[in-house]
């Protein structure tokens, strides 16, 4: 090949894999697989290496490579790369309207605000002059930051020249967020813990150091992306709005918000602020709100900067999943297996959107470990709905007053001498009578997951013990309207309606009859796999801890417990009494044998007997998620949250996001959530022939 004919083929690859690097990052399109593209790089990479003058910066073989650099060159951001000031409710947001309105010489009726997800990552500028990105750098002290060029060309959603649209720019800064999703980080802690190395902390902390590495190759070997929230410079004249500078970037090359939204009124900010939030863990990146900008940018740069921040551009941030508190008090609880927990009692304090006065300490050695003690200041982290944790101690704000805490030797509830076993890091009490355990056994009893006994919630359990009309979950069943009348709040109506509640909650699946029994280790997907492995519960009284071993999920310390509960004659008495009073099992009805004539779908024959696979995605009218899922595993089938060619169904709601995508790219049936309802009264039918 002359050197002619290598620069025309040069030039055409990397056009061909800019192309296809745009509809992957941009589009989110795929015309080839990915190992073609590879074979087009690596192509370019031997002409390259054959003709090396023909290489240049803006060539997709450059986005690793380069000696790792001694220091970083200090950089001056022409423009500051400023903070934006946080919010955190909507009366906040209310005020800085009012706040706008009043700077502004021309008092407009109602402004207009663009809005976007706040991706919790690295902020960087990104200079292209000519169409060809020569100097990336990070945010520093907002005037000043390092030059980490060679870092940021190792990222492939990082366009390395924007010419491809012939847009005639000499010179464009672009700002945007550097970040990892969850999943990339879930599998690189996997490959770190698996190497006995610690797992990386967060995304945000692992993209800011991966963009701060000296030697380019750290970057170039982890998943790092980028999004475009903003253009710099040319000045404001090149767009009117900020909404249309995200419409420039994309056609530019770049990946930007695809939620981005215009509002015409802060009501509308507060529900798109409200909608995020509850969308928040379904995101594949992290955020901790989202970013309103004036829309208008004359309009907003005539407002100036105050401080080290734009008045026209505001964080509306999302309740923080960590918060600092002081411990008022630590005092113990008894759970329904005896295990005794410490408990930091705290000042009110408001974290993942709730105001919290407790959180866990887990055990006496998280105790010591943490060295916490009464009177301390300390961060608190709540995950989910669970209980928060103290996950750390600020002693340097420690004044000498605080004090120590030590664990009793006695159950606080029935003075039974605490134990601790061999192998275990709580304190339990042994004592089956505990008033403590038996009220926790019977709150497990009557849940959602257990009998599921509706409007009987711990209160009423709570009343009914200290008014001794029950002593176990036998005498439930056994209560009668006049019972009830005499706790406070109970009339004739309410009473007849909560006989009447428990009463129909007689029959029960066979899995949430396990569960119920609170037996130890015994969870409820264990509990469901037992049941579907013995049928019925005369045969899991039978079982050996051999057999109780061969359940999926079933190892020695669960397989132990439960042949150890259930040889146990006073649990066999609470056994027969519960069938005594009319308690009935059922099987979990199951998709085997349903011929959906309604989808117009057989199975073969000798696929008859699988248990069908499920994924719920989006959000549905009639039930929530968790109830579907319920539902699902109710009638023995399978509810996953992730689609593979092994799903048989995927139940699409309203949003159902890129789960939808995926099912169709592997020809999973995908049921809208009607069909679903009608699948499950075919099945049901079925099933009662």
């Amino acid at each position: 090949m002359t050197k002619k004919e290598a620069k025309q083929r040069i030039e055409k690859l990397r056009e061909i894999i800019r192309h296809h690097r745009y509809l992957y990052h941009v589009l989110n399109k795929q015309e080839i697989s990915d190992e073609a593209l590879d074979s087009l790089k690596h192509e370019l990479l031997m002409l390259e290496s054959q003709f090396p003058d023909l290489v240049t910066q803006d060539s997709p073989t450059q986005r690793v490579g380069g000696k790792p650099l001694e220091r970083f060159k200090k950089v001056p951001h022409a423009v500051p790369m400023l903070s934006i000031e946080d919010v955190f409710s909507e009366e906040e947001v209310g005020e800085w309207e009012n706040y706008l309105k009043k700077l502004l010489v021309a008092k407009p009726a109602d402004l207009e605000y663009s809005m976007e997800l706040k991706i919790d990552g690295l902020a960087v500028s990104l200079i292209y002059e000519n169409g060809v990105l020569v100097r990336g750098a990070t945010r520093g002290d907002g005037r000043v930051g390092e030059d980490v060029t060679q870092n940021l060309k190792t990222i492939d959603s990082i366009p390395l020249r924007i010419d491809q649209f012939k847009i005639p720019l000499t010179s464009l800064e672009v700002r945007g967020e550097v970040y990892i999703t969850k999943k990339d980080l879930e599998l690189l802690n996997k490959e770190r813990v698996k190497r006995g190395e610690d797992p990386y902390a967060n995304p945000r902390n692992l993209a800011a150091g991966s963009i701060r590495q000296l030697d380019p190759s750290v970057a170039a070997s982890r998943p790092l992306k980028f999004m475009a929230y903003g253009i710099v410079s040319p000045p404001s004249s090149l767009q009117g709005s900020h909404s249309e500078e995200h419409d420039f970037l994309k056609a530019l090359g770049f990946v930007t918000d695809k939620t981005a939204r215009v509002a015409h009124a802060t009501s509308e900010v507060i529900d798109y602020w409200k909608d995020m939030a509850k969308k928040r863990a379904s995101f594949p990146f992290e955020i901790d709100g989202v970013v309103v900008t004036i829309n208008a940018n004359k309009l907003r740069e005539a407002l100036g900067v105050v401080g080290k921040g734009m008045r026209g551009v505001r964080a509306l941030k999302f309740s923080g999943n960590q918060t600092t508190t002081r411990v008022q008090n630590i005092v113990v609880q008894v759970g329904r297996t005896g295990a005794v927990t410490p408990v930091a009692v705290l000042n009110p304090v408001k974290v993942g959107g709730v105001t919290v006065s407790r959180a866990t300490l887990h055990n006496e050695d998280e105790i010591r470990r943490l060295g916490v003690r009464v009177g301390d200041t300390v961060v608190i982290e709540r995950a989910g709905d669970v209980i928060p944790s103290v996950i750390k101690v600020l002693k340097d704000l420690r004044q000498g007053k605080e004090k120590e805490f030590f664990m009793p030797q006695d159950c606080p509830v029935c003075g039974s001498v605490l134990v601790r076993s061999m192998g275990e890091v709580v304190l339990r009490c042994n004592n089956k009578l505990c008033g403590a355990q038996l009220r926790k056994n019977l709150h497990h009893f009557v849940s959602r997951k257990a009998f599921h006994i509706e409007g009987l919630g711990p209160k009423i359990i709570d009343a009914l013990l200290d008014e001794h009309l029950i002593a176990n979950s036998v005498d439930l069943f056994r209560l009668t309207p006049g019972d009830l009348i005499p706790l406070e709040r109970f009339a004739e109506k309410s009473s007849n309606n909560l006989v009447e509640s428990i009463q129909k909650r007689k029959q029960v699946l066979f899995h949430r009859f396990l569960y119920a029994l609170g037996v130890r280790h015994l969870g409820e997907e264990t509990a469901r796999d037992m049941a579907e492995h013995f049928k019925t519960l005369e045969a899991v009284q039978r079982a050996s801890k051999e057999e109780l071993e061969v359940v999926e999920g079933v190892g020695s310390t669960v397989a132990k417990s439960v042949y150890v509960w259930f040889r146990s004659k006073e649990n066999q008495q609470l056994i027969a009494n519960l069938l005594a009073v009319g308690v009935q099992i059922q099987r979990n009805r199951s998709f085997t044998n349903v011929q959906d004539d309604s989808l117009r779908h057989s199975e073969r024959s000798e696929e008859s007997h699988q248990r069908k696979t499920f994924v719920i995605t989006g959000s549905l009218e009639s039930m929530t998620r968790e109830e579907a899922k319920e539902m699902v595993r109710e009638r023995g089938g399978v509810s996953s949250e992730s689609v593979s060619k092994n799903t048989n169904y995927l139940v699409a709601g309203k949003d159902p996001g890129s789960k939808l995508e995926k099912a169709q790219k592997l020809g999973v049936r995908v049921l809208s959530e009607k069909e679903f309802l009608e699948y499950f009264n075919h099945s049901v039918e079925n099933n009662n022939q």
